[in-house]
């Protein structure tokens, strides 16, 4: 991935995560970030998983012969469900180095 695609892929993250709102637990500030994170990611491996089932659909329907289904229609949807998994992959090999590279930290 090219530094701009990274770019885009951490603007979607950010306007994500200024749509998912926090449970206000003023006792537990960080168990509260914890949260929020977790609900993040569990939202945007659920938009990952429409798109990926929304292409899929699309591609069953083109293949019955359904009316009004184009194959660029199927083809850019496909697409677009491609790009979403693999940045969601690119997302989790970084959260996965970020993690290795605190746990091989000398204290």
């Amino acid at each position: 991935m090219s530094q701009l695609q990274i770019d885009q892929v951490l603007a979607q993250i950010r306007a994500l995560s200024s749509q998912v709102q926090a449970p206000a637990a003023a006792s537990a500030p960080a168990a509260d970030g914890l949260s929020s994170f977790a609900n993040l990611l569990r939202s945007s491996i659920d938009q990952v998983n429409q798109s990926e089932q929304r292409a899929s659909a699309l591609a069953t329907s083109f293949q019955r012969g359904t009316p009004g289904v184009d194959l660029p229609q199927v083809m850019l949807e496909m697409q677009k469900a491609s790009v979403s998994f693999r940045a969601l992959a690119e997302v989790r090999n970084r959260l996965v180095s970020a993690y290795q590279d605190i746990m091989n930290m000398q204290m």
